[in-house]
């Protein structure tokens, strides 16, 4: 996956996406709302299996515990964590349906860096050209249709703009 002026080129399609409300940054910062710049290999494929379907083999339901940690001073830093969970994290079980379907990067992972930034997934979007706090993402039919077809290690190239 290349992501281009015309949107994320996959498999000879051009899918319409959304960045980060902070722009493409080489120097990413956790809070920044940035995407960063860089090669960023599919670590991981999340879903509700509540509300959809398991969109390929090797993905992984997301349970009513699941967190992501973005606490800089935590050692589970930019990890997948449980609760009970004291420190500071965003709920991956959200009540929206923006993480019904996840697909995680390896960016600042797995020997995270603290302050450079957590939780850089491929997600849905809000609507059509909505800004994230970072991720990239895609309406609900393109993501399923990426989600069937992308396999771990694929690359999301993000070049600097």
């Amino acid at each position: 996956m290349v992501l281009t002026p015309r949107g994320v080129r996959f498999l000879g399609r051009y899918f319409p996406c959304s960045i980060g409300k902070g722009g493409i940054r080489a120097d990413k910062r956790e809070g920044d709302g940035a995407t960063p710049v860089g090669a960023h290999r599919i670590v991981g494929l999340l879903y509700r299996a509540d509300r959809i379907a398991r969109p390929a083999d090797w993905a992984r339901p997301i349970g009513p515990g699941d967190l992501w940690s973005d606490d800089m001073g935590d050692a589970a830093y930019n990890q997948l964590v449980r609760t009970p969970y004291p420190h500071s994290h965003e709920r991956l079980r959200r009540a929206d349906p923006l993480y019904d379907l996840v697909l995680v990067t390896d960016w600042n992972r797995p020997d995270a860096e603290p302050g450079r930034g957590s939780a850089i997934f491929i997600h849905q979007w809000r609507r059509p050209g909505y800004p994230t706090e970072g991720c990239i993402a895609f309406s609900r039919t393109d993501l399923r249709w990426i989600a069937q077809r992308i396999a771990p290690g694929a690359r999301m190239i993000i070049p600097p703009r």
